[in-house]
């Protein structure tokens, strides 16, 4: 079973967070509906079982909570992978809505980088979620699940179609990354997927 569960306490947040790699309910619950939508659609075009109840200091404002659920997504998908034999590891995805045009390209190597460029303004979307954080989302994630991605906003001009072509641009790419292909080895030269 490609899954893991997680809890994360600090005196700023608090995260429970389940993943399923093949499959199963979607639940989000994190104070940011704009954020719970992009979390939605990560599940939805990712092929994820993902539950997520997350609370934190929002009245600051949202970066510690959006950057926290990140790190807790990276650490849960690090553990579902496992050792990553059998994985199709390297996978892009292109994803457009409306006039807006995303490209996120994936490695499940093990080692954590994210290179992130979108011209994204520094305004907040709903209820409260800063679209700075998009970024921190990404970078979190690359650095504690172990892989590289590189996301490119190629064109847009409604900030809510930019941002949500990246998210779905990253689900996409991560489905087909973290697929099984049969095999059992890991797809490296190395013998291993691993920092």
């Amino acid at each position: 079973m490609r899954t893991a569960t997680l809890n994360r306490a600090t005196a700023e947040t608090r995260v429970k967070l389940s993943l399923s790699l093949d499959g199963g309910e979607a639940s989000i619950r994190t104070g940011l509906g704009y954020f719970d939508h992009m979390l939605m659609q990560l599940a939805k075009h990712g092929g994820f079982g993902l539950e997520v109840e997350a609370t934190g200091d929002l009245p600051v404002d949202s970066h510690h909570l959006v950057e926290d659920v990140g790190l807790c997504l990276g650490d849960a998908l690090k553990t579902a992978l496992g050792d990553r034999a059998g994985i199709a590891r390297f996978a892009h995805a292109y994803v457009p809505l409306d006039e807006a045009l995303a490209r996120v390209v994936v490695d499940l190597s093990g080692r954590p980088w994210c290179e992130f460029h979108a011209d994204l303004p520094p305004v907040v979307l709903g209820d409260g979620f800063q679209v700075e954080m998009v970024r921190e989302f990404f970078i979190a994630l690359a650095m504690r699940g172990g892989l590289a991605i590189h996301a490119d906003l190629l064109r847009g001009v409604n900030t809510h179609h930019k941002v949500e072509a990246l998210f779905k641009a990253l689900a996409k790419a991560l489905r087909q990354a973290a697929r099984a292909e049969g095999g059992g080895g890991v797809p490296s030269t190395k013998g291993t997927l691993s920092a």
